[in-house]
C-alpha cells in the first residue's frame, strides 16, 4: 500500500502551497531549489508551516485537494493547531447566504 504526506509550505509573498508526496524530505529540497512547481518557484524561499502523518495515498490525495479549497484563514487555524476553530470555517454556501435581491425558490419578485 502506497503511502503520502500532505504538507502546507509558507510562500514568501505570504501565500500557501498545499501538496502531496511519498518522500517529504526530498519534496523540500525540490521546492527549495525551484524544481518542485512552477508556483512555488516563483515564490521563493518556501517554508514548511505544516504537515500531516503518513497516510495512505489515496487519503492523502483528497485531504490535500480539502484543504486546497479552503480559505487562507481556516489554513492558518491548522497549521496552528487549532482544530476547535476548523468547523466554524467552514463557509456554506445556499442562495439564502448569497445576499441575492430575490428569493430564488419563488422568482423574481422585485419587478
Amino acid at each position: 500500500m502506497k503511502q503520502g504526506v500532505v504538507y502546507i509550505l509558507k510562500c514568501s509573498n505570504g501565500s500557501f502551497y498545499t501538496g502531496v508526496t511519498n518522500d517529504l524530505e526530498e519534496r523540500l529540497n525540490l521546492h527549495h531549489r525551484g524544481l518542485a512547481s512552477k508556483f512555488t518557484a516563483g515564490h521563493l524561499p518556501v517554508e514548511l508551516v505544516w504537515n500531516s502523518d503518513t497516510m495512505d495515498i489515496n487519503d492523502a490525495i483528497s485531504l490535500e485537494k480539502q484543504i486546497k479549497g479552503w480559505r487562507q484563514e481556516k489554513k492558518v487555524a491548522l497549521i496552528n493547531e487549532e482544530y476547535e476553530k476548523l468547523p466554524g470555517l467552514a463557509r456554506k454556501y445556499s442562495l439564502k447566504n448569497l445576499d441575492l435581491p430575490f428569493d430564488g425558490a419563488q422568482g423574481d419578485k422585485s419587478r
